[in-house]
């Protein structure tokens, strides 16, 4: 899918020209080398209006995974708890990256917003990323009463590749039985290895294009990678099963690559009777509310997700009676 500059929404034109003159595509060397660079200049991220708490985990192994906690300076009692994965291709990124959407989760509803410095794909491939969220996700159910959080209203969310993980990690705990998710939000989520859809092929969108798509896939499945063996905890849109998943918030830009699978995504999840709020938002490219948050189509974007969330924390819950 060829994309024109004419095409993109006017208060985004600008930034994406500029960024495809700066950074036109991700190459595997471009994704280790940011990486590099992210890795040796981590910022230490203050905001008065929330308390945030960096704190460690063990993993199964022993290891340690880093966590970044963000909550209210109220007290906290009986409130949704959202894990929140950062985007970056599978490859780049910091839990760091939650702050913005976790103060407007805390603003309208005083919840926990738990954000895990999960395994990237220049460190190690799939299935890493998939297990290190998992025991976040179990880390935040068992310590639920400690955090505050009621343990009926566990959320997870995330933005492009953490989209992805989003939907990966709500099949994978269907499956393993061991926690209930009550809501999920994988916004313009990356879901299908195959790049096979019409806004998936030869796309030259601003941000990320079909070529920096490919380039993160081939890093994040290895050896998996243009084998018919992928897993769906690997990439989402493989599942033929939607059913039993959490009622789910999204949204897409019009142009970019993810568009279609997450399209398709919508599509299965509403035939599996999965309730889904859902929106397209024309002339926008990947992550362009992130890249211009002043922009109307973004203020837009946000606000629907917003709303989304405050929807789900007034309606949905599960309660955690799981027999193992």
């Amino acid at each position: 899918m060829k994309i024109k500059i004419s095409m993109i929404d006017r208060e985004l034109r600008t930034f994406g020209i500029f960024f495809k003159i700066i950074n036109n595509t991700f190459t595997e060397s471009k994704l280790r080398l940011f990486n590099k660079l992210m890795s040796k200049w981590r910022i230490k991220i203050k905001d008065d209006t929330m308390k945030i708490i960096e704190r460690e985990i063990l993993r199964k192994d022993g290891s340690k995974m880093r966590i970044c906690i963000f909550q209210s300076f109220k007290p906290l009692e009986n409130v949704p708890g959202v894990l929140w994965l950062h985007g970056g291709g599978y490859a780049i990124g910091a839990p760091e990256q939650a702050m913005k959407m976790a103060k407007r989760f805390i603003e309208v509803s005083n919840c926990v917003v738990v954000a895990p410095d999960y395994r990237l794909s220049v460190q190690a491939s799939y299935p890493a990323a998939l297990e290190d969220i998992y025991e976040a996700l179990l880390w935040m159910k068992n310590h639920a009463k400690k955090l505050g959080i009621r343990d009926n209203q566990l959320m997870v969310g995330g933005d492009s590749a953490g989209g992805g993980l989003t939907a990966a990690l709500t099949l994978y705990a269907r499956d393993k039985g061991e926690v209930n998710i009550a809501f999920q939000m994988p916004l313009y989520p990356m879901l299908d290895d195959r790049n096979t859809s019409l806004s998936a092929t030869g796309n030259n969108a601003p941000v990320w294009n079909s070529k920096s798509n490919y380039n993160a896939w081939k890093l994040y499945l290895g050896e998996l990678f243009g084998t018919p063996n992928v897993p769906y905890y690997a990439s989402p849109a493989r599942a033929v099963d939607y059913s039993n998943l959490p009622p789910t918030a999204t949204f897409v830009g019009e142009l970019e690559p993810f568009r279609d699978e997450t399209i398709q995504y919508v599509d299965n999840l509403t035939k599996a009777k999965v309730p889904v709020h859902f929106k397209i938002f024309k002339g926008c490219y990947h992550a362009f509310q992130q890249m211009r948050p002043k922009a109307e189509v973004s203020k837009k974007a946000i606000l629907f997700i917003i709303d989304s969330f405050k929807y789900a924390v007034e309606h949905y819950f599960i309660d955690q009676n799981i027999n193992l």
